[in-house]
């Protein structure tokens, strides 16, 4: 990390390989939960484009916490080049004076704040006993997923799926109690929980497929025209959403049953800024939540890694 002075403000430049060692799971849930107990986040999003590369900023300002200003470039042809695709940072600025306060890696920030949005709903909504968890997808993403539910379900064991099993493979072999499957319907169905983060935008999961008690997390889709999950999953399940803002008119998930009338706008129960109302109401209850993402989470994210690298240096 280094630091830069802007006047008489220290500006803390924070690096993925600096924060990430220090950064805890269980950390980050009890940011989410306090950063929800202040006002409603106001969020706004930006697109620019030059033919195939898109500069995306996400803005948030939540009173009491401060500002972020998440900037992502996706660069497609970077693959030509040897390089990511998608680079960016995080800009947070403080709540009282608007100074620029840290510069954060996009990649640190995004890794924690997908997966710590799921880890939040599944520690609310899923049985504690849960023991079979299963990842849909192999990527960046799904690599998040097992780290946390892996920490707060230590004693599961894991089971992923990718449509090239030998992606599947190769992720399994990182962790242990993990095991590539190939036969999506039977893993559905014996898993407790199920995590998908695969950016299909065809359904994966059946809803003839699951069973009494399991936990659906769907993080993948965030195009109108982009699902994991059937019209049946939803219908019997429980739906709860990070953001009503960010997830009900934006992303097909939800979006495309509702303006079908396969389900009523009013079947998603809550989102965070109510999480009392993250509950279980019985062990046979399907529950499912949508992950959204949202410029306010990457807030309450960049505040968290500020924080704690203060703390710890």
């Amino acid at each position: 990390m280094s630091i830069l002075q802007n006047g008489d403000t220290k500006v803390h430049m924070i690096s993925y390989q600096d924060c990430d060692p220090i950064l805890s799971w269980k950390g980050l849930s009890e940011a989410f939960q306090s950063g929800h107990k202040l006002n409603r986040a106001e969020i706004s999003d930006t697109f620019l484009y030059r033919r195939d590369d898109t500069l995306l900023s996400r803005s948030a300002w939540i009173d009491g916490m401060g500002i972020a200003i998440k900037c992502a470039t996706i660069f497609p042809g970077n693959k030509n080049f040897k390089k990511p695709a998608i680079n960016g940072a995080v800009n947070l600025f403080d709540d009282q004076t608007g100074q620029l306060s840290a510069v954060i890696d996009f990649h640190l920030v995004t890794k924690w704040k997908t997966a710590g949005d799921s880890i939040l709903a599944a520690k609310l909504l899923a049985r504690p006993n849960s023991r079979n968890i299963l990842i849909l997808g192999a990527g960046t993403v799904a690599y998040s997923l097992r780290q946390a539910y892996g920490d707060f379900f230590p004693d599961a064991h894991f089971s992923v799926w990718n449509r090239t099993s030998e992606r599947a493979e190769k992720f399994a072999a990182n962790f242990p109690d993990t095991v590539a499957v190939n036969d999506l319907e039977k893993a559905i169905s014996d898993a407790d929980i199920i995590s998908a983060a695969t950016m299909s935008s065809e359904p994966l999961i059946n809803g003839k497929w699951l069973k009494p008690g399991q936990h659906v997390d769907l993080i993948g889709a965030y195009r109108s025209d982009m699902r994991e999950a059937d019209d049946t999953t939803l219908k019997r399940s429980t739906i709860y959403v990070d953001s009503f803002e960010t997830t009900i008119d934006h992303i097909g998930e939800l979006k495309i049953p509702i303006a079908s009338s396969a389900i009523k706008r009013e079947a998603v129960i809550s989102d965070f800024y109510d999480i009392e109302a993250f509950t279980r109401s019985s062990d046979d209850e399907i529950t499912l939540f949508k992950n959204g993402g949202g410029a306010h989470l990457d807030l309450m994210t960049a505040h968290f890694i500020l924080k704690t690298w203060l703390e710890n240096n």
